[in-house]
């Protein structure tokens, strides 16, 4: 028997989009701070599916808090390789836009 206190709490198997009342699966993130109040370095993250991709990346974009915008693959490779920041720009990156 499991023990409700040690046990993982439920949650999405799959990523799902950020996008406010979307379930679908992720497939983009959106890596973006405030600067105001986060550190240049700093990354918060956003996912997105393919609909809400460009509304949450304008979004972000039109407050200046946008910095990348990587599909979810790319950004797990990064993530399990230790590089958070990416080092080099991704193709389609924000810096590109």
């Amino acid at each position: 028997m499991t023990d409700p206190v040690t046990a993982p709490l439920p949650g999405p198997a799959v990523p799902v989009c950020s996008a406010k009342g979307c379930r679908e699966a992720a497939v983009w993130v959106l890596a973006w701070n405030n600067p105001k109040l986060h550190t240049p370095e700093r990354r918060k993250t956003w996912l997105a599916c393919e609909e809400h991709r460009e509304y949450l990346s304008r979004f972000l974009g039109v407050r200046g808090f946008l910095k990348d915008v990587v599909s979810l693959a790319d950004w797990e490779a990064r993530e399990a390789g230790g590089d958070r920041d990416g080092g080099e720009e991704p193709e389609g990156s924000a810096a590109d836009r």
